[in-house]
């Protein structure tokens, strides 16, 4: 019989999203009826009589999990799991065993990679429960697969782009912490992709069939910011006219992203640390406490130590948020991803515009190349959706780049900032460190980097300005 490569087929992620069981028993009755409850549920159901004919109706199938009785003729459950393990060892297997091979079935869950297995009869609520982490598992193992693969071929992990070492580390991470529940701060300046590398993380944990709820910090005002955390009751407060889940409760069971953390207001971070130690929520204007699992990971554009230090994100919550911490880099440290980048960026507009520019000119790519991108890949994005837009060929040409990003290049190639004769030397230098901090997208970090200055020193520089400006 032919070998059939199970994994590389359901790398099609048009595969991945259909969720498909295989139910194996020899006896008919037993067989149909297990189908019929398995496809009330809401999967996508196949069957067969013994294992060699499920090695072949997997085949064309692709089955996400498998449920297989272990006394068959021909090629018994054991046989098939085994040549599961071989051939698709994304997909999981879940052993169906009478009293006198549970043993066997135990050292089969250990040993050999099987997913788990239960005693006939079968407890139908307890097969519901281990069929759908047994498809969150083998889902999360054929979507790291998936984006292992793009990245080798590609230099893309989802809907990250980029090959270079620094991004490279930054894969590895996510693909290190994905498996976990552990709290994740991501740091990095404003379009560097943070909340892409937030969903990275939840599609490739065991929530990835769970809700992913985001909300950012800094754009709601801080009169609603409690209401849309947490959630109120009817009459709580003027305007609440119906009861309203919070993000939390939203979020149940998967993932909440908090961008822009060290925006939130030091009382609800105080009422949110509180969340995150006891797992409990109480709505606005309500008496009772929820019960919430909810894994959080937050972003920040801030350095959160010295956003911390302003006053700005209080330290508990900091180390409660930050088991894990992942920076991005800005888009000016992987000069080198450039080129990769915009050719995907070109690739993804042009499909969504309905354009025909495929290609970019030589010219264009080292004027990327030369720019200091403060807005990062956002800002490459939208001067690249410009270009498609306005490009009716299938090149890219300077002509299709906006005037502005030029102009700035301009001025960037002079690096050269004049004084007049006699200007004071305060002055002199508050006019040095404002233009470094234009010239860096506001980088306090990178500022005080090129002027050759403590962070703590531009901050007390910087502080003085206020206070002298009013």
């Amino acid at each position: 019989m032919a070998n059939w490569k199970l994994s590389a087929r359901l790398l099609n992620s048009s595969m991945m999203t259909q969720t498909k069981v295989l139910i194996v028993d020899d006896e008919q009755a037993a067989r149909i009826g297990l189908s019929e409850i398995v496809a009330a549920w809401g999967y996508e159901v196949k069957t067969a009589g013994d294992g060699l004919e499920a090695i072949s109706v997997a085949g064309e199938f692709y089955p996400t999990v498998v449920i297989t009785d272990v006394i068959m003729p021909r090629l018994d459950g054991f046989g098939l799991l085994a040549r599961l393990h071989e051939d698709a060892p994304g997909t999981s297997v879940i052993l169906l065993t009478g009293q006198g091979n549970v043993e066997d079935a135990v050292r089969a869950v250990k040993e050999e990679g099987a997913f788990y297995y239960l005693e006939k009869p079968i407890n139908t609520r307890q097969l519901q429960l281990v069929l759908q982490r047994a498809v969150d598992q083998s889902v999360t193992h054929f979507e790291n697969l998936r984006l292992r693969r793009q990245l080798s071929e590609y230099g893309v992990f989802g809907k990250l782009v980029g090959a270079s070492q620094v991004m490279r580390h930054v894969y590895t991470m996510i693909e290190q912490v994905a498996s976990s529940a552990v709290s994740v701060l991501i740091t990095g300046e404003s379009g560097t992709g943070k909340e892409v590398v937030a969903s990275t993380i939840h599609q490739l944990s065991p929530r990835a069939q769970r809700p992913f709820v985001g909300i950012n910090c800094s754009a709601i005002p801080e009169t609603l910011m409690e209401s849309e955390l947490f959630g109120h009751e009817r009459g709580a407060f003027t305007g609440a006219i119906s009861r309203r889940e919070g993000c939390f409760e939203l979020a149940n069971t998967g993932t909440l992203f908090l961008d822009e953390i060290a925006d939130m207001p030091a009382m609800l971070q105080a009422k949110l640390l509180r969340v995150l130690e006891e797992r409990r929520v109480r709505r606005l204007g309500a008496t009772k406490e929820v019960a919430v699992d909810v894994r959080v990971l937050a972003a920040t554009n801030k350095d959160p130590h010295e956003a911390v230090r302003n006053g700005e994100l209080r330290e508990d919550l900091l180390y409660r948020l930050n088991v894990i911490h992942i920076k991005l880099p800005p888009l000016r440290e992987r000069r080198e991803d450039i080129p990769l980048l915009t050719q995907h960026l070109i690739d993804e507009l042009r499909e969504r515009h309905g354009r025909s520019a495929r290609l970019i000119a030589p010219e264009v790519l080292e004027l990327f190349s030369r720019q200091s991108w403060p807005g990062n890949v956002r800002e490459l994005r939208n001067v690249v959706e410009h270009a498609v837009v306005v490009c009716e060929g299938q090149r890219i040409e300077k002509s299709h780049i906006p005037s502005a990003l030029e102009a700035g290049d301009a001025a960037a190639a002079e690096e050269v900032i004049t004084f007049p004769v006699g200007i004071p030397l305060d002055e002199a230098e508050r006019q040095l460190i404002l233009r470094t901090l234009i010239k860096t997208g506001n980088n306090k970090t990178r500022a005080a980097e090129l002027l050759a200055i403590s962070l703590k020193t531009l901050h007390n520089k910087l502080k003085t300005y206020r206070e002298t400006d009013g």
